[in-house]
């Protein structure tokens, strides 16, 4: 996905829900965090979103613009609607937040450590790759992405197993754990 992709998409969005603020949270949110992106990144062809006034609108989204749909076949990129719980982060990510905006529209990303902590406890193959790649690139530190799953509910999430695989993606990407 590339930026204008990304703005179209939100500005879409924005017409189905009737909303002007916006919370991104996937992988693409890198289309707003960093001024060129680097293409290995950006091979996902969805952007995350939910409404940040209005998360339950998300479902509006998905269904006039997900996966499948007419907008998708059309343009070959979709929004997937999702909802506030759908990332885990540390309970303070939103100090941490950029606001980025787009005419009227308000674009509220995560920051990337917090961004790629949300990929370490969903913990996929897609995310691993995803993370590998970002400490590759020295676009995150290790360190600090176990700083911020310390931040995470223990009673909730399994915090050991979640840095046990921060460290693997670390060595995985040449870098010490």
């Amino acid at each position: 996905m590339q930026r204008s992709e990304a703005e179209h998409v939100l500005r879409a969005a924005a017409a189905i829900a009737q909303e002007q603020s916006f919370v991104v949270i996937g992988s693409q949110a890198l289309l707003f965090l960093l001024e060129d992106a680097p293409p290995s990144l950006l091979v996902s062809r969805e952007l995350d979103l939910y409404p940040a006034l209005h998360p339950e609108k998300s479902d509006l989204i998905d269904g006039a613009i997900g996966a499948l749909s007419s907008f998708d076949n059309t343009f070959g990129y979709h929004a997937d609607g999702v909802g506030p719980e759908t990332a885990v982060m540390p309970g303070d990510w939103m100090q941490r937040a950029s606001l980025h905006y787009l005419g009227d529209l308000t674009v509220v990303c995560p920051d990337l450590h917090d961004l790629a902590l949300s990929k370490c406890v969903a913990a996929r193959e897609k995310d691993a790759d995803f993370v590998r790649e970002l400490l590759r690139l020295d676009l995150v530190n290790t360190a600090v992405l176990h700083e911020r799953a310390a931040l995470l509910d223990g009673a909730k999430y399994p915090v050991a197993q979640i840095d046990d695989w921060i460290g693997r993606r670390s060595i995985e990407a040449g870098k010490s754990s």
